[in-house]
């Protein structure tokens, strides 16, 4: 879904390009004749080229200066007039923006707090929709657009309106983000662009109405006008449900408790922002960038993060049930006690994560990359591990009662009082696999590679480990009882202590074999049967 967006972007832009070019080479009478609204918004991109930085930055220190009678020069009035006329036909851009900054941070008539409660004050009352609901002789947008279509620039009532809300609030944006970064101005300047939460209203709208109203015009619009100037911002406890926030950039933005259900989030950069305790329960987060995100207890319930970068996020205590994170990148990231349950982990990236005691029963992690991983205390019951990655993983006490593990990599794992019950290990690599005291009982082990694994004191009870190669294997202290060991390699293998009983070795290779006297032999079945059988354990059992 991202990689389509960034297309459709591009091919967007191609378009556009390609119709100024087309619109430079006609004539004056070409123009009218075949594209006359097409000479007005040439007209207009004309426009916007006049707005320079220099012109922006005077403008700005002008709203702030004092009158020799030391009250502010312009009036409240004049200055919603100034802002309108600015700022009304046009969309600003990031370098006119930074260079703005810039140049404003070098002036000694830049007094920020005085600029930000002027804009803020006027972005407050923008949202009330005060300007646009006024009276005809005192309608300020209306006045602006009269003005640019006596000019011949065809413009709506709402796009001069919009155009000016949304300049207005990236100017504030970027004083918000400049005054955090000084320690002189950050207690004085903090923009909240959805308006601050109390105890009465915990969620505020503010921003959500702005960008459906912005939208209203064309899909998009918000988030290609203000979209990247939203990094760093604060945003906490904003209600942004089902909104419209494809590509935008939150990095490092505060949006804690924020409600962010159903947004389409596909392709946004939010690395290293505050998402603690956030509502992105549905929501369309396809190819976005979480990397280093904070989503302590976030919900992410039916959430689409596939392809989603949350390298080193931390996801700890968060709800993923039923999420779709297939392909996502999740490498040395943090999900301990994350719910998981039903999730979509195909093909993801799981390398050196932190899934202790997370919920992953029923989960799909065929393909996942989990080496390293530490898996300690998590619920993998009937979970899908087919073909997945589990090299040097930390699977202590871990529950992966009728697992499908076919094909999985387990090789190095450490399995320790691992609950295995039921679980499908046939064909499985476990060479050098740590499962002593781990419950095995009635595990499918035929024709697993068991070479050199720490099977100690483990229950295998019923254990199908027919052809098994359990070479070199420690299987001291297990209870084999009833266990299927038939052509099973158990050569060089310690089973001092076991429990055999009830056991079947046909055909099994016992090829200097360790046993001791406290070695269960009752009932063992196809003794006689086995391969390599040492002749001291055929004095001691009979058999000579």
């Amino acid at each position: 879904m991202a990689l389509l967006y960034k297309v459709w972007k591009r091919l967007i832009t191609y378009v556009r390009r390609t119709e100024e070019q087309e619109i430079s080479n006609l004539t004056g009478l070409e123009l009218k004749g075949v594209f006359p609204l097409v000479k007005i918004n040439n007209t207009q991109n004309n426009l916007r080229e006049l707005l320079s930085p220099e012109q922006l930055q005077q403008s700005l220190e002008e709203w702030t200066k004092n009158n020799d009678s030391l009250s502010i020069k312009i009036s409240d009035r004049q200055l919603d007039e100034n802002i309108y006329d600015l700022l009304g036909n046009t969309a600003l851009k990031i370098e006119v923006v930074q260079a703005v900054m810039q140049r404003l941070v070098a002036s000694k008539d830049f007094r920020p707090v005085l600029l930000f409660q002027r804009l803020e004050d006027f972005y407050r009352r923008w949202c009330e929709g005060v300007f646009i609901d006024a009276a005809p002789s005192e309608n300020l947008p209306q006045k602006k657009m009269l003005q640019l279509q006596a000019q011949n620039i065809a413009i709506g009532l709402r796009q001069v309106d919009i155009n000016t809300g949304l300049n207005v609030l990236i100017l504030l944006l970027e004083l918000h983000r400049y005054a955090q970064q000084r320690d002189d101005l950050k207690a004085q300047i903090i923009f909240y662009p959805s308006g601050q939460r109390h105890t009465d209203n915990f969620f505020t709208s503010q921003l959500l109405r702005v960008i459906n109203y912005s939208d209203a015009i064309e899909i998009g619009n918000f988030c290609s006008v203000v979209g990247e100037f939203l990094q760093g911002s604060n945003f906490s406890g904003a209600y942004l449900g089902d909104a419209n926030l494809t590509g935008v950039n939150f990095s490092a933005a505060n949006l804690n408790a924020a409600n962010l259900g159903d947004a389409n989030l596909s392709g946004a950069n939010l690395a290293g922002a505050n998402l603690r305790c956030t509502d992105l329960s549905s929501a369309n987060l396809s190819g976005a960038n979480l990397a280093g995100a904070d989503l302590y207890r976030a919900d992410l319930s039916h959430a689409d993060l596939s392809s989603a970068n949350l390298s080193g996020a931390d996801l700890s205590h968060a709800n993923l049930t039923s999420a779709n994170l297939r392909d996502a990148k999740l490498s040395s990231s943090y999900l301990s006690h994350a719910i998981l349950f039903g999730a979509n982990l195909s093909d993801a990236n799981l390398n050196g994560a932190n899934l202790s005691y997370a919920d992953l029963c029923r989960a799909d992690l065929s393909g996942t990359d989990l080496n390293h991983a530490d898996l300690k205390g998590s619920n993998l019951s009937d979970t899908i591990l087919f073909s997945t990655n589990l090299r040097n993983a930390i699977l202590i006490a871990a529950d992966l009662s009728y697992a499908k593990l076919n094909g999985a990599k387990l090789n190095g794992a450490n399995l320790r009082s691992a609950i295995l019950l039921g679980a499908d290990l046939g064909g499985v690599d476990l060479t050098d696999v740590i499962l002593n005291e781990a419950d095995l009982s009635g595990v499918v082990l035929n024709e697993a590679d068991l070479s050199g694994a720490d099977v100690s004191d483990a229950i295998l009870f019923g254990t199908d480990l027919s052809y098994a190669n359990l070479s070199s294997a420690n299987l001291s202290g297990s209870n084999l009882s009833g266990a299927i060991l038939s052509g099973a390699d158990l050569s060089y293998t310690n089973l001092s202590h076991a429990i055999l009983g009830g056991a079947d070795l046909s055909d099994a290779n016992l090829e200097k074999v360790t046993w001791n006297e406290n070695l269960e032999w009752e009932d063992v079945r196809g003794l006689d049967k086995a391969v390599n059988v040492p002749e001291a354990l055929k004095q001691q059992l009979g058999l000579v």
